[in-house]
């Protein structure tokens, strides 16, 4: 706990010292691992956050996904650090811990029915609980299938419900009776750091938009994914922007200790898209209605309902749906059912359905994007918008330097919550000259490569911590509203033999980093496999000015962005540690603390 913390952390040297690369991902030999944060179930600001962890049937390397609500806080005051998951179960089970009796039950009458179906079955058998479930696409062992909780919450990324699914595991049930342990002075301290959290400017625009709040500045710098990233900005961005969800908005709410309570409820009231769900966020609004060429919002909306219900990763799905339509355009995929034209909306709802049941066109399409650009062949390998095989969420990587070599180092696949380099983005003077004085003003210019390096060093360790300690990252790295100093200060009052200062705390994030990085490694993953799609590289981008009504105008503003990666990964190698492949060295890795690795080197 001292090297690694909790959650993340924790649960990657639990993978590391158990899976190694004889074991395959959808095997009973591979671990599926549960793990609430230190500060999960506490009353830290935004301590609500769980993470599930095992080899990815997605990547075939680590793998690991995240998700808030209600269901980690509840594990955590349960009284567990961890629940794994070994071997597989000959008929269909789910889990049901009561405080710390734990025990498997038959789960056969749930087995087919969708995620949220069985929530509700399993919340009205036990009174109070909190319920994490898998759906159809988890059962059907997709690739990209999720794990959802609280009723639309969901550990979407890697593929791990299909790890669930294999296992013949339908769900988790926990109750808890007890508190989790703390001290009255932690307690203050939290309510002290919960005013700082919730009072910060990002936090109070969070509250009143969500994140859907992104869609009219990305639009406007080219970094709003569009049509398979053929473009950075979108004509209809007045049409899937915050305002346009408001319409259908109807209250605002939060996960358990949220000072920021940024989620909205919406609902669609009649027609074919009748919906209600907790949503939906920026990067589903832009998976399901820019890079699909789709404006109609209240098909976004019945379309995020869709997945949660079958239980599927939104941004994936997207994504690949993107891809077929592409590929489409190109002339190399034709479906006997669907058109596959952009934003035809049939397409995009029954696609959905497809890839969740594995139907025609969509079985291909659930082992991932990677792996149907293979079959197609013809040139879709160029047209797969993937980083060590999982599909890029939501950003623009020749519009955003630094996302783009996020995406390409982040150790689960592409990634914008690994490394979450906001800093030049929000234009946050304050916390680049406090971390970067030396590299200012450079660092805040968005379209240049220079010090996105340094930049991402950072977050990516900021942001391992805030996995670890189960909080969001909307408190920490998305806006800084609280620093690292804050978190050293709540872990040194709750555990008293954990004493950190900010610097510590900061070299347990990169621990955390380092123990990623050689477990793909032991799979190996080197530097080719920190790469971006050709795309990004070679094919360069334009920014077009855009009106007050959203609308793009033929003036190009910004012309010519290219992404240098090998520039950038060799910066970035070097402040790491690492050689220039990509590998921690012996010395990295007797720095900190880790010489049990070495012998894997």
């Amino acid at each position: 706990m001292k090297k690694y913390l909790g959650s993340r952390g924790y649960a990657a040297k639990i993978l590391y010292d158990n899976v190694g690369p004889e074991i395959e991902p959808l095997s009973k030999d591979n671990l599926l691992i549960f793990s609430p944060g230190l500060f999960s179930g506490t009353p830290w600001p935004t301590g609500a956050r769980y993470t599930v962890t095992a080899k990815s049937p997605l990547t075939g390397a680590y793998g690991y996904s995240n998700s808030s609500g209600h269901f980690g806080p509840e594990l955590r005051k349960a009284g567990f650090a961890a629940v794994v998951f070994e071997g597989k179960s000959e008929k269909p089970v789910y889990l049901k811990i009561k405080d710390e009796n734990i025990e498997l039950l038959d789960a056969t009458d749930c087995w087919g029915k969708n995620a949220l179906e069985t929530e509700k079955i399993l919340k009205d058998k036990y009174d109070g609980s909190k319920v994490a479930a898998i759906g159809q696409a988890g059962e059907n062992l997709v690739k990209v299938s999720s794990v959802i909780n609280d009723g639309g919450r969901a550990a979407a990324r890697c593929g791990l419900g299909a790890v669930m699914g294999y296992k013949n595991l339908k769900a988790l049930v926990v109750n808890a009776s007890q508190e989790v342990n703390y001290s009255q002075e932690f307690k203050d301290k939290a309510i002290e750091k919960m005013k700082k959290a919730g009072t910060h400017p990002g936090s109070k625009s969070l509250r009143k938009w969500g994140t859907v709040e992104l869609v009219d500045p990305k639009n406007q710098s080219g970094d709003l994914p569009t049509r398979n990233h053929q473009s950075g900005q979108f004509n209809y961005a007045d049409k899937v922007n915050a305002e346009a969800l408001d319409n259908y908005v109807y209250q605002n709410t939060g996960c358990y200790s949220c000072p920021i309570r940024c989620s909205r409820l919406s609902k669609v009231e009649s027609g074919d898209y009748e919906a209600e769900i907790e949503g939906p966020e920026y990067e589903t609004v832009n998976s399901m209605g820019p890079m699909v060429d789709n404006y109609d919002m209240e098909l976004i909306i019945y379309a995020n309902k869709l997945c949660n219900e079958y239980g599927i990763d939104t941004i994936s799905t997207g994504v690949i749906i993107a891809f077929a339509m592409e590929c489409h355009e190109k002339g190399i995929l034709d479906d006997d059912e669907l058109s596959l034209e952009w934003g035809d909306k049939e397409t995009i709802i029954e696609l959905i359905k497809k890839i969740a049941f594995r139907e025609g066109l969509g079985d291909l399409l659930a082992e991932g994007s990677y792996r149907a650009a293979k079959k197609i062949g013809q040139g879709a390998e160029e047209l797969a918008m993937h980083v060590k095989k999982m599909e890029i969420p939501m950003q623009e990587p020749r519009a955003s330097k630094a996302m783009g070599l996020g995406h390409a180092t982040s150790n689960r696949g592409a990634d914008h919550l690994y490394g979450l380099p906001t800093i030049d983005l929000t234009g946050n003077i304050e916390v680049a000259e406090k971390y970067f004085s030396e590299y200012m003003p450079e660092i805040l210019e968005v379209y240049s490569q220079k010090y996105k390096p340094e930049m991402l060093n950072f977050t990516q360790e900021y942001n391992a911590i805030s996995d670890a300690l189960g909080v969001c990252k909307f408190s920490t790295t998305e806006n800084f509203a609280l620093l690292p100093e804050d978190i050293a200060e709540g872990i040194s009052l709750l555990r008293e033999d954990i004493n950190f200062d900010a610097e510590e705390l900061l070299k347990a994030g990169e621990r955390i980093i380092n123990l990623e990085r050689m477990y793909n490694y032991r799979h190996g993953m080197t530097r080719k496999a920190d790469n971006l799609p050709d795309r990004f590289l070679n094919e360069p981008l334009d920014i077009y000015e855009v009106e007050e009504d959203n609308k793009l105008t033929d003036k190009v503003v910004v012309e010519n962005l290219k992404v240098d990666l090998d520039q950038m990964l060799d910066i970035y190698y070097s402040l790491r540690g690492w050689d220039k492949n990509g590998v921690p060295t012996e010395e990295k890795l007797k720095e900190l603390d880790m010489e049990d690795l070495v012998q894997d080197l």
